[in-house]
């Protein structure tokens, strides 16, 4: 049922209009002549509030608004891999075509293309018994990506036809499902409700890693599967080089990528550097596995909230098709800061720092999407969404509300560090603040497939980079010559794990990823040294020699080996290393 009020009331996004009884909560709306978008928030009596989507400069009280009967919802279907879409799912190449290089207010696209043809290749039969979940079918989207073609969740009956091997638009029936109800046609476009997560059978165990091919987050702050992490930094610490390159290596069939409230210039960046990245899985353009929503600083802030709930179900809808998903959130900051200024406008309450009472709660509906669950349907796959979230406090301040509610919600806190980033250390996550929750259970599948030895490594690392900051403080004070020999091998063990292990560089073509074989061979290598130094200066050696060694360039440059040449390489390294040190 349609209903139709008046505005009374305007307050910048918000807008409170009457006459709208009969309406339901997230229901969207028209607002006024221009028609802009928007959603409600609250209902009293016949008295509804709506946070709009789009500028509301010009709106008047008097103007009616239009329910539309529906929640805020995305079109899933053909024509969404490739694209780069808004907050509420509008296509931006295509709102350039009719408006120009600024969106017009009220503008109305539709988020997928209604005319183009896909070619539908059947893989179910007539007869056939389906449930919510089976694939019908499925279309060559691009280069990188089959779309599944699914009977929607809740659907369950007999496929009385199943169209043949041709070409169909998104919105012509592909097959009709005899259900205890009636018939029911199919089309490939979907529709979800963006606040609904989309249904499953069963969430596993995050136990097996998200490889990113970066030794830092891999070895030592390893994420999940399924999981979701933070990374806080303050501004130019290099949250959205990191996510850019989590993004082009993590090894996820999907990436759909979030600009929320980011900066104009850097949403140019991805914009414009995504299209032209070559997949380095496929050698293909990296966008044929892509989602982009840009929803920069400078657009309405109602439509922060949703960008993100756009995100996250487009991430589940390919995720139900058995791919694995990772989505970037940069940054849920601006997220947070949309909310305090939506709720401060409905005089709500204010909580810490003034942001809504209700932050903690929103922030974890979001993340709590993530997961790697078993699909629905008779033929159930294993797959995933894993959940990246930048957050931005104010002044490097990570006391601050969001990044404290975020960090209770996250399993793996990456911490940027500027000073890091000044120095040209990337990626500048400091190794004493962050941390990884889930290292205990995807040790076994690191030890399967990488080192036995990788936990006690890994372990070991750790307890010197600790020790390393320990006797800093001395030597600042007394300088490195008054540390024992021992403490000064540990010095330039830690300086090599700096340096040589967590320092990658993203513009070199062999270290801009490595393997998990590679990554342990080479922390095994440090450790070695480490090892055989020690031994070393029990006998007597001079520590000064040991920090000459010629076998300390050949670790230095180990990152640099092709991930083919490796394996011979770094036996070679080892064998030096025992070698010099029993000379020394």
């Amino acid at each position: 049922m349609i209903n139709e009020g008046n505005i009374i009331k305007i307050a910048g996004p918000v807008i409170v209009a009457d006459g709208m009884r009969g309406t339901q909560m997230y229901e969207v709306v028209r607002v006024g002549e221009a028609k802009l978008i928007g959603e409600i928030i609250e209902l009293e009596g016949d008295t509804a509030t709506i946070q709009v989507y789009e500028e509301t400069a010009g709106v008047k009280p008097g103007e009616k608004v239009e329910s539309t009967g529906g929640p805020l919802s995305v079109e899933l279907g053909p024509g969404v891999m490739g694209s780069i879409f808004d907050g509420i799912q509008r296509p931006l190449e295509v709102i350039k075509g009719i408006s120009g290089d600024y969106i017009a207010r009220g503008i109305d696209v539709d988020s997928i293309d209604k005319e183009k043809k896909w070619t539908f290749e059947p893989i179910a039969k007539v007869g056939d018994k389906v449930v919510g979940g089976d694939i019908l079918g499925q279309v060559q989207e691009t280069s990188a990506v089959v779309q599944k073609i699914m009977v929607p969740p809740m659907i369950e009956g007999t496929i009385k036809s199943i169209a043949s091997q041709a070409e169909y638009t998104v919105l012509e029936t592909i097959a009709e499902i005899e259900t205890e109800d009636g018939i029911e046609e199919i089309q490939m476009l979907q529709k979800w409700p963006v606040r609904k997560g989309r249904p499953y059978k069963e969430k596993l165990d995050p136990d097996i890693p998200l490889i990113t091919g970066q030794r830092a987050q891999d070895t030592f702050f390893c994420l999940a599967k399924g999981g979701a992490a933070a990374i806080p930094g303050p501004f130019g610490s290099g949250k959205t080089v990191t996510q850019q390159q989590l993004a082009k290596w993590a090894d996820a069939d999907i990436v759909v990528y979030i600009g929320c409230g980011e900066r104009g210039n850097e949403m140019t960046e991805v914009l414009t550097e995504f299209p032209f990245l070559t997949d380095p899985k496929t050698g293909n353009p990296i966008m044929d596995r892509t989602v982009l929503i840009a929803n920069t600083s400078n657009m309405p802030v109602a439509a922060r909230e949703a960008c993100v709930y756009t995100g996250i179900t487009i991430a589940e809808y390919f995720r139900d098709q058995g791919y694995d998903v990772a989505l970037m959130a940069d940054s849920t900051s601006r997220w947070a800061e949309a909310m305090r200024e939506i709720s401060g406008r409905l005089e709500e309450m204010p909580g810490e720092e003034g942001y809504p009472a209700y932050l903690a709660s929103r922030l974890a509906q979001f993340y709590e999407r993530a997961g790697r669950v078993i699909t629905l349907g008779q033929d159930p796959k294993e797959s995933s969404v894993t959940v990246v979230g930048a957050v931005s406090p104010p002044g490097g301040d990570l006391s601050e509300p969001v990044t404290q509610n975020t960090l209770r919600i996250c399993k793996v806190f990456w911490a940027l560090d500027a000073s890091l980033a000044d120095k040209r250390h990337f990626p500048s996550i400091n190794w004493l603040q962050s941390y990884s929750l889930y290292v205990e259970s995807i040790t076994n599948w690191w030890q399967e497939n990488a080192s036995e030895e990788w936990r006690a490594n890994r372990d070991q690392a750790m307890v010197l980079l600790q020790k390393e900051s320990e006797l800093e403080e001395i030597v600042q004070l007394v300088g490195p010559d008054a540390l024992p020999d021992s403490e000064q091998v540990v010095l330039e063990t830690t300086r090599m794990l700096r340096e040589d292990f967590l320092q990658q560089n993203a513009y070199d073509d062999v270290d801009t990823y490595c393997s998990p074989i590679k990554q342990a061979g080479m922390l095994e290598t440090i450790l070695k040294f480490h090892e055989a130094a020690s031994a070393a200066v029990t006998r007597g050696a001079d520590v000064k020699e040991i920090a000459a060694l010629t076998v300390k360039e050949d670790i230095a440059r180990m990152k640099y080996i092709p991930e083919d040449e490796f394996e011979a390489r770094v036996k070679e390294i080892q064998e030096k290393v025992v070698t010099q040190c029993a000379e020394v």
